[in-house]
């Protein structure tokens, strides 16, 4: 879940896996004037077209203001003290692509497809509040995409029927929690809660690309200000968890919370999903993971961390399965490490699942409680998603190549 302007929050890691505008894969010739007018010192300053971004403590430098529409690097160098990340906004805050957890000193790549309208670039020094922001405008027209891997049409259809499959069974598994909420039942709504963040954790990049229905969903009390109450998810998380009560407004956020997963299941069905989406989706999610999953942050009632890692590495995974074939074609060194990387990381994850008795379960959860993990136990999880985030990230730039 990420940062926004009208609502201060966290991110998802994964860049958003699908946005309405993207178009499909292909370099048009407004990439190419892109990449020959930015090339190694040329106007936007980085190489091989890239556009560079110098995210500051208290400066988001972007080397140009305007750019052709089409499809664009941005090399992300971090000169902040603090970890950071930077977005690039559509109206309406829409996420078109994002890149998170760049450490001090450090770069990032982030590959995404512009069509012609106005953006911004943000820079979030420490990955909190609404960023430092520069004003980006996409002129012209992308010519018509060039011809398509078949096996990544076949990647895109295969990932599309995973999240609606995905988001359809959101729906129901939260009715399902919602109904024991109003029902008063507590230990109930306890228990159904952990199957419902599940299925959203799967598939959390594509509400973030939905401007406000993310925080509609899956805001935290840190997101709280004047005007903005506490809502969705994590609200009922905390009456049931924390105060161990349902409170009087708990059956408003109980409707207010089926309406817009609801309202997220009809979007999903007109999102466009691009291999590059697809890519840059999947490194956010275990970018996710790293940020709020293994600190313990995003579950701090219920506990159910774990939970919500174990659905950030499935939709992550999922991405890496669908797109495999042509992955193992055009860089087969990539998908050696991953065969090896995902089996490793799932392997250690399930180290920690619990069943009821033993230590550490949580009713509804396949996993222990976060809180039953030692500082090793933290530790050996962090250095595994951090193990695995470098070659998912080069999935982006694979499938974008010719």
């Amino acid at each position: 879940m990420s940062v926004m302007p009208s609502v201060a929050r966290r991110t998802l890691s994964l860049v958003p896996l699908a946005v309405v505008a993207l178009v499909a894969t292909g370099c048009s010739s407004n990439d190419k004037a892109a990449s020959a007018g930015s090339s190694s010192g040329g106007k936007n300053g980085g190489k091989n077209g890239a556009v560079t971004i110098k995210a500051g403590d208290k400066s988001c430098e972007v080397a140009t203001g305007s750019l052709p529409a089409g499809r664009h690097t941005f090399s992300v160098a971090n000169t902040a003290s603090q970890v950071t990340e930077v977005y690039v906004y559509a109206p309406g805050d829409r996420i078109m692509g994002e890149v998170e957890n760049i450490g001090p000193s450090t770069k990032r790549d982030l590959i995404i497809d512009l069509p012609a309208g106005e953006y911004e670039v943000a820079c979030k020094p420490g990955m909190v509040g609404d960023g430092i922001r520069s004003t980006l405008k996409v002129t012209g027209s992308r010519a018509t995409p060039a011809t398509v891997d078949q096996r990544l049409r076949t990647a895109v259809a295969s990932y599309r029927a995973y999240v609606e499959s995905e988001t359809a069974a959101l729906v129901d598994t939260t009715a399902a929690f919602t109904a024991a909420v109003t029902a008063g039942d507590l230990a109930k709504a306890q228990a159904a809660y952990p199957t419902a963040r599940l299925h959203y954790e799967r598939i959390e990049p594509i509400a973030e690309s939905f401007g406000d229905l993310d925080p509609l969903i899956d805001m935290r009390a840190d997101d709280i200000t004047e005007g903005t109450p506490f809502t969705g998810f994590h609200a009922l998380e905390q009456m049931l968890f924390q105060k161990k009560a349902l409170g009087a407004d708990a059956s408003a956020l109980a409707d207010g919370l089926d309406v817009n997963t609801a309202k997220l299941a009809g979007l999903v069905k007109t999102v466009r999903i691009t291999p590059l989406t697809m890519g840059n989706g999947a490194k956010s999610l275990l970018d996710e993971v790293a940020k709020s999953k293994v600190t313990g942050e995003e579950e701090r009632y219920s506990r159910i961390d774990l939970l919500d890692f174990a659905g950030n590495v499935d939709g992550a995974k999922y991405v890496y399965s669908a797109l495999r074939p042509a992955l193992q074609e055009r860089d087969p060194a990539l998908v050696t490490a991953l065969d090896q990387r995902f089996p490793a990381l799932v392997g250690l994850l399930d180290t920690h699942r619990a069943q009821r008795g033993d230590r550490g379960y949580v009713p509804g959860s396949p996993y222990v409680s976060y809180d039953a993990l030692s500082r090793d136990e933290v530790k050996a999880l962090a250095v595994e998603v951090d193990t695995i985030s470098e070659p998912l990230g080069r999935i982006s730039s694979v499938v974008t190549s010719k």
